[in-house]
């Protein structure tokens, strides 16, 4: 009865545009968010359709039910898993349940569709191309990818090899590929579910979308350092970047609700993470001086943003564009704290946005108040690209690169001698930590006896002599 409850009242209160649907649900301190993320979502989803039978049918008038109630239990009832809940609920909606059921089939009948997503207006339909594939990461922490391939291969599963072009990513029933871009990411059809099979149960796979696992996966945080998470929860990318630091190191996770903190502590328990530091506190109030974070060189940053890139989420009116200027004000605020800490070298941006406000208008907002900072070209073969002027980034959408909405950049802090440092992938890192180890002297010592802006004035090799000539004449006289 609570979860019904619950969505009801997230859907009002986003109809009333008191905030993002996600964040809504985030904030909602229910216990299974991911069951009240789906509910809500599919329910908004459907909602006119819900309101077309719940009308039709008189429900309001002879249930007394509030609307956003009646349209959840509606939902469950004919096009959910079946209601949820006992008690007066469950028996109100079965004995309507009846008309609802006609009502719907005459619906599909008057309209002469199969399927209740063909109910759905045109704009709010997904083409079958177009609907999301199911991503699968396998978690190197307890597993490898080659055993996973092999586990579902005898359960039952068609391994099709790795994936070349993005066709590829259209499956049907248990066949699956591994995906192009990322290696440790297995794609399967759309309607695969993994949340009662063993693996996901047992930690060696995380269900996370492809475009979520880039942000962890660009930042590449070698084993042993120090990394911060700045909005961490619901913990999946704080669970790959452990992968990725094969649990070596520290891991900074932060986070405001210490109740989804709970819930993600649970999570990197079943994922075998250890090396994590879980802090119930904002990020923006986080002392980068602070002795603990002397060594913090990566930071992945994925603040809270219009959420306009969820599938389940996006809005085709238009943009609340006030709420997107507080939004990009906050990330911006984000980002130039996550720029104070003393020894970064990386910073990973990402929104579940669409919206050029808390993109690239924030990028380019951070570099030109943050001049010792580059933007970092990424993936060459990655199909869509940031807005221009701003190429460098990655941008994800469902037509171009068969995820949800997504947009991802990586900021290197720079000096004359790293200045043209490449990004880091596993194969050429341990030659950049040989050359890094080289730089890191004089990098700091530039950087500290530097003023901002004037590092190419640095004495040249004739001052330097006048200088040495002035020291042995000064300590000659004192002798």
């Amino acid at each position: 009865m609570a979860l019904y409850v619950k969505a009801a009242e997230i859907l009002e209160k986003a109809e009333r545009k008191q905030g993002a649907l996600k964040t809504l649900v985030y904030d909602s301190k229910f216990q299974n968010i991911k069951q009240l993320f789906a509910l809500v979502c599919e329910t908004q989803k459907f909602s006119s359709v819900l309101l077309d039978i719940i009308e039709s049918t008189k429900l309001l008038k002879q249930t007394k039910l509030k609307l956003h109630l009646a349209k959840v239990l509606v939902y469950d009832l004919l096009m959910g898993q079946g209601l949820k809940c006992g008690g007066s609920f469950k028996s109100t909606m079965m004995k309507h349940r009846p008309r609802l059921q006609a009502e719907l089939a005459r619906m599909k009948v008057k309209r002469k569709v199969s399927r209740n997503e063909d109910l759905l207006p045109v704009e709010a339909q997904m083409p079958p191309g177009e609907q999301l594939p199911r991503y699968v990461r396998v978690n190197s922490l307890k597993t490898t990818v080659e055993d996973v391939v092999d586990y579902l291969k005898r359960d039952g599963y068609t391994y099709q090899g790795q994936a070349s072009r993005l066709d590829d990513l259209t499956l049907k029933s248990k066949n699956f590929v591994k995906d192009m871009h990322l290696p440790e990411l297995l794609v399967f059809s759309p309607k695969t579910d993994f949340h009662d099979h063993f693996l996901y149960k047992a930690g060696h796979i995380i269900l996370q979308d492809k475009a979520s696992c880039l942000p962890a996966h660009l930042l590449n945080p070698p084993s042993g350092s120090h990394v911060i998470d700045a909005c961490a929860a619901p913990g999946n990318k704080t669970s790959h970047l452990a992968a990725i630091m094969k649990n070596k190191g520290r891991l900074f996770a932060f986070d405001l609700d210490a109740k989804r903190l709970a819930t993600m502590s649970t999570l990197l328990l079943r994922a075998g993470v250890t090396c994590q530091q879980l802090a119930n506190q904002d990020f923006l109030k986080v002392n980068p001086d602070s002795p603990q974070y002397k060594d913090v060189e990566y930071v992945l940053l994925d603040p809270s943003c219009s959420g306009s890139g969820m599938v389940c989420l996006q809005d085709r009116t238009a943009a609340d564009q006030t709420r997107l200027a507080s939004l990009a004000a906050f990330q911006l605020r984000c980002l130039n704290h996550a720029a104070t800490f003393p020894r970064l070298k990386r910073l990973v941006y990402s929104t579940c946005s669409i919206h050029r406000q808390e993109n690239e208008d924030v990028i380019a907002a951070f570099l030109q108040q943050n001049s010792t900072f580059r933007l970092v070209p990424l993936l060459p073969q990655w199909p869509e690209r940031g807005l221009e002027p701003l190429s460098q980034c990655l941008r994800a959408s469902t037509s171009k690169t068969r995820t949800h909405g997504f947009f991802v950049a990586l900021l290197e802090k720079h000096s004359e001698a790293l200045s043209s440092t490449p990004p880091l992938t596993n194969q050429n890192r341990a030659v950049e930590e040989e050359k890094t180890v080289t730089l890191e002297a004089p990098d700091t010592e530039d950087t500290q006896t530097s003023p901002p802006g004037k590092t190419e004035e640095v004495p040249s090799s004739k001052k330097k002599r006048r200088k040495r000539k002035k020291k042995q004449k000064t300590q000659g006289n004192e002798h």
